[in-house]
């Protein structure tokens, strides 16, 4: 049934000698995302957290280099985990209102993929903290990998942001 509602861009528009590829939204799918609250909620998230991750990755180098600032360090990483927790939730609701499906969904599977990867690592620095495991560094590690992965994923979403705007800007412009 999900794959009835896959359209497919021709080689026609603008695709070269391609077969066809998956649009990211069918019509109904960009009307439903463009008219939930979610949107806008995760609009205002992903930028959020992304500072959350500035500020909170400067503390972290900074106690890891300089030995001072481990609490502030570990309330950073606390504060970020929560906001990621929270940026998947509504992220997670919005799937389901645009996609019908709570996670991976067609057009995000590997972004959700690759988000279980960020949550568990995040997860672990929190059992490491509250289950007092392991030391500060090794825990401050585990957090940096968290990081990176975030970064990564970042990007996944950053980049299917733009394909969806310039997916946008096709279907209006036939339309």
């Amino acid at each position: 049934m999900r794959g009835d509602a896959i359209r497919f861009r021709a080689a026609g528009q603008g695709l070269g000698p391609q077969a066809a590829r998956p649009t990211l939204y069918t019509a109904e799918e960009r009307k439903k995302r463009d008219s939930t609250r979610w949107t806008l909620v995760q609009g205002l998230l992903a930028p959020f957290q992304f500072l959350v991750f500035l500020v909170s990755l400067a503390l972290v180098l900074r106690s890891l280099a300089w030995g001072e600032g481990a609490m502030a360090a570990d309330v950073s990483v606390v504060v970020k985990t929560f906001t990621l927790y929270a940026i998947m939730v509504t992220g997670s609701i919005w799937e389901k209102v645009v996609f019908g499906k709570w996670l991976f969904a067609r057009a995000f599977f590997w972004e959700d993929v690759f988000s279980m990867l960020v949550i568990a690592l995040h997860t672990a620095y929190l059992v490491m903290l509250l289950g007092h495991y392991g030391s500060f560094e090794q825990r401050m590690q585990i957090a940096l990998a968290g990081y990176a992965a975030y970064v990564i994923n970042a990007g996944q979403f950053l980049l299917k942001l733009r394909a969806a705007r310039l997916e946008t800007g096709q279907a209006e412009a036939v339309a």
